[in-house]
């Protein structure tokens, strides 16, 4: 068994889809529409036929709620790995996006938090 889609809310598709690949650089894999929202994954440029990230409408009351208390308690919804997050860190503040936390080290990790603009948090980590 293997993990082959995780997803994260966001409050917007097409907003979330603009800036998981134009700002983070994922690349889209599907966009099909299904009812009144769409089925949007994206993969890593690194590892296309790898663990695909859907952007999921947090329609749903009990999801606009759990994203909106992880926001506010400062929780990111997710993680991304990078190989060198000071370079990554400086990438994309270029292009705009905004950190709740720079790069800290913290037990032989070196983390940093970003805003997504779609209402989520998401860690991005040096091993």
């Amino acid at each position: 068994m293997k993990i082959i889609i995780t997803s994260i809310f966001v409050q917007d598709q097409d907003k979330a889809l603009e800036f998981y690949s134009d700002k983070l650089g994922f690349i889209k894999k599907e966009d099909v529409p299904t009812g009144e929202f769409r089925w949007i994954t994206l993969v890593s440029p690194e590892d296309q036929g790898g663990t695909r990230l859907l952007l999921e409408p947090n329609d749903h009351p009990a999801a606009k709620e759990y994203q909106k208390k992880l926001f506010a308690d400062g929780i990111p919804v997710t993680m991304f790995g990078v190989e060198d997050i000071h370079k990554e860190y400086n990438r994309l503040l270029e292009k705009g996006v905004q950190f709740t936390m720079e790069p800290t080290e913290m037990g032989g990790v070196t983390i940093a938090v970003l805003d997504d603009t779609c209402g989520n948090l998401v860690q991005i980590i040096q091993n």
